[in-house]
């Protein structure tokens, strides 16, 4: 029978756990303050499609929330399960930024969700937007103080290692202002913001185009459509040029990482872009590679006789066909979304009809941006192997005393929940895009009135 490896079987799974995790930060980061440019350009015009929009996407916003912070909860669990070795050796700066995110994020997003979901008929109008933007800034909390924690891993600062009692070496923090502005973090979180500003775009103009193909031609899905168009063209060239400058970063501080990025075996000056390829660890070279001349010392060097280094150049380096592939899939999503984004809005700008073939297309690409973030996180993370924290301590260093059978077991339980719970997730999500207009028929909030009246029953976002 087949030994169990409780080393890599761990991996699979935390990155198991990761993949579903993220989707959904992904969608709520940007998604909250979608919601506020929603209220507020109903606080603006008294335009009750924008307080329409603001509901649907409510409900959304409430189904991603909830599943993130329990697959969330489940992730963190593995810390002290499957990688004790990590909190033991840097605990002291893992600790508190973590308990950062719980009590300046989590706890004020859990605060006002309620009154965001539930108090628009039951609160004064200023409190309820009050509620949105302390929602919204508490997403974007959370996620700088978690890629703060991330950052380090990478690029760790503000530290020295200390031998405790036992001998055994911990992180002890000399600069918190080093820890947290480490020299990746800003990178990594303008990255992020924007990855997940594109997540939300995409999922809101899929399920708004899905609304009008099934003959739902109201205000608030034409509204929400081009809202979520425009801004993904928008922010799609500024994510290109955060992703070169992120890229840039990568080659001063994981130069490996860049390496295995660009499939780049031999260190070579003038180095070309290689487009595709089948990395092939065993001859340390790339099959049926397809290149262009010069490339890739261009983008990363600014220069046509610029220095990249190699593979072969490393003592250690991470696993090469993941990261490339996963950098390629990014990279190819990107592209897709931007053609895609500025076609739509050069129709929009100019007075025109979709076409059904793009609202096909934009229903296709409803979760491209959560396929696109997973990839990116796969490159970021498979990319630092074999380190757990960048030549502080390695992965193999922070695994605890688990067995590959009980390890195996939970695995496959944790795939079968979130595959069932992926697939939920996205049924719901186009089932509540189909209730909320019925195809147009009527109005997804009836008939009741937005302003100056209470209303005796919940608000419509948990309806």
């Amino acid at each position: 029978m087949m030994e169990l490896d409780p080393f890599i079987l761990s991996r699979i799974q935390f990155a198991a756990n990761i993949t579903f995790h993220i989707m959904f930060p992904s969608i709520t980061i940007a998604l909250g303050w979608i919601l506020l440019f929603f209220k507020l350009r109903f606080n603006a015009t008294q335009d009750k499609a924008w307080m329409k929009a603001y509901f649907f996407f409510t409900k959304v916003f409430a189904l991603s929330f909830a599943i993130g912070v329990v697959s969330g909860v489940t992730m963190s669990f593995q810390f002290g399960t499957n990688w004790p070795g990590f909190m033991e050796t840097v605990g002291n700066v893992a600790g508190p930024l973590l308990a950062y995110e719980v009590l300046t994020a989590f706890f004020l997003e859990a605060t006002f969700l309620g009154i965001m979901l539930f108090g628009f008929r039951k609160v004064p109008g200023w409190v309820h937007t009050t509620a949105t933007v302390l929602v919204a800034v508490g997403t974007t909390l959370s996620a700088f103080w978690i890629l703060v924690l991330n950052s380090w891993m990478h690029t760790p600062a503000g530290f020295e290692m200390i031998a405790n009692d036992a001998g055994v070496l911990q992180a002890h923090v000399t600069s918190w202002w080093e820890v947290i502005f480490n020299p990746s973090m800003p990178y990594r979180l303008v990255h992020m913001l924007l990855a997940s500003g594109l997540t939300a775009s995409f999922l809101i103009a899929g399920l708004s185009a899905y609304r009008l193909l099934r003959g739902d031609k109201t205000s608030p899905v034409r509204k929400a459509l081009k809202t979520a168009i425009i801004l993904a063209a928008i922010l799609m060239p500024l994510q290109i040029l955060a992703g070169h400058e992120h890229g840039l970063n990568t080659k001063e501080y994981q130069p490996a990482k860049l390496a295995a990025m660009e499939g780049a075996w031999e260190t070579k000056q003038g180095a070309p872009l290689v487009l595709f390829g089948l990395p092939n660890e065993e001859e340390r070279r790339n099959d049926f590679s397809i290149e262009i001349p010069y490339l890739a010392s261009i983008i990363v060097t600014h220069s046509m006789d610029g220095e990249i280094k190699g593979l072969n150049d490393f003592e250690v380096h991470p696993p090469v066909a993941p990261v490339f592939f996963g950098f390629r899939v990014m990279i190819g999503i990107g592209m897709l979304m931007l053609a895609v984004s500025w076609a739509g809005s050069f129709l929009l700008l100019r007075g025109k009809e979709l076409p059904k073939y793009y609202l096909y297309t934009l229903v296709g690409m409803t979760l491209s941006g959560c396929i696109a973030t997973i990839a990116g996180w796969y490159v970021t993370e498979i990319g630092r192997q074999p380190w757990l924290v960048q030549g502080v301590l390695s992965t193999k260093d922070a695994l605890g005393p688990v067995s590959g059978g009980m390890v195996f077991s939970t695995l496959v339980v944790y795939l079968s929940i979130y595959a069932f719970l992926t697939l939920a997730y996205i049924y719901s999500l186009f089932y509540l895009a189909r209730k909320a207009g019925d195809g147009g028929k009527r109005d997804p909030q009836r008939s009741t009135p937005l302003l100056g009246e209470r209303h005796s029953s919940i608000a419509p976002a948990a309806k």
